[in-house]
């Protein structure tokens, strides 16, 4: 058995968690006047440049590099930040897009043949029954458009974590900062053919200083910081110790748009993150659960 982590790392991977959590409040707020895609263009151009200047790149080939910052960029982000214009409300979201862990399991069992054992398709069955409990509602908190863009983010960032397992244990902010690279060209052709330059421009003239800060915070803080602890938090401890803590995510999600975006939490919506969130906790807590269970019959 591994030694748990020190306190302090637990409360470096807490506080990175709440960034990514609370950090679906802050994308609200910069979507507010900038359109999506071209929002999400200026997010990773800014975790690209002037990292890149600083930051070595890792040594992976330039098609994996290529593969993970154009599923992360135009897939996860620009269909998250679409989906987050009108169709589904930040709480949401932020629970919605954790599906990602069943969308790794099921890619990793197709392509690469791993087992899926019980206790994840029992999570399974409890996460999907919560987002039929979401889709059912069909408010403005979640239309069918919104829930399914989500899904489709939650898949794109599946495959990119296939794509970044394939580079081993590397420098996850180098990893980052040079794959961001490669996710600005499709954000900036789809913004410029969906959006257009017209809606670009007004954006960009409507902006104020509170919009800035948040798409400087998506670079700075919840790109760059958020993936450097937590790359430097598992490259020390086991992924079983670290990886319940993204548990954590849609509960700051949910509570910080319930407290700065005042989004109601009636209780269907309590009992579909309920659901998923046990859901998420039976898949993620497996590999503990199997050691605890192995445990007494090696002993």
């Amino acid at each position: 058995m591994h030694a748990a982590p020190p306190a302090r790392h637990l409360l470096l991977g807490l506080l990175v968690v709440a960034i990514w959590g609370s950090n679906f409040v802050v994308i609200k707020a910069a979507l507010a006047h900038l359109p999506p895609l071209f929002m999400a263009f200026l997010r990773f151009a800014l975790a690209f440049l002037p990292a890149a200047l600083l930051v070595a790149r890792p040594p992976v080939p330039w098609p994996q590099l290529a593969a993970y910052g154009v599923l992360i960029g135009a897939g996860q982000f620009g269909l998250l930040f679409l989906a987050m214009t009108a169709h589904i409300s930040p709480g949401l979201a932020s629970l919605v897009i954790q599906t990602q862990v069943f969308f790794t399991i099921a890619l990793a069992a197709l392509l690469a043949g791993e087992r899926v054992h019980r206790l994840q398709l029992a999570g399974l069955a409890c996460a999907a029954a919560g987002l039929v409990l979401i889709g059912a509602r069909g408010d403005a908190s979640a239309t069918p458009l919104g829930l399914a863009l989500v899904l489709l983010a939650a898949a794109s960032w599946a495959a990119a974590n296939l794509v970044g397992r394939r580079a081993g244990r590397v420098d996850m902010l180098g990893y980052m900062v040079w794959s961001s690279a490669f996710a600005l060209p499709p954000l900036l052709a789809l913004s410029l053919w969906f959006e257009g330059p017209a809606a670009i421009a007004a954006g960009v003239r409507a902006a104020d200083a509170a919009t800035w800060l948040a798409v400087v915070w998506q670079a700075a803080g919840n790109t760059l910081f958020g993936y450097a602890a937590w790359g430097w938090l598992l490259a020390r401890h086991p992924a079983a110790s670290i990886a319940p803590l993204a548990l954590g995510v849609p509960v700051f999600g949910m509570a910080a748009s319930a407290w700065w975006l005042h989004e109601p939490l009636p209780p269907w919506k309590l009992a579909a993150a309920a659901l998923v969130l046990t859901g998420l906790a039976l898949t993620l807590l497996w590999p503990r659960l199997a050691a605890a269970l192995r445990a007494p019959a090696s002993g």
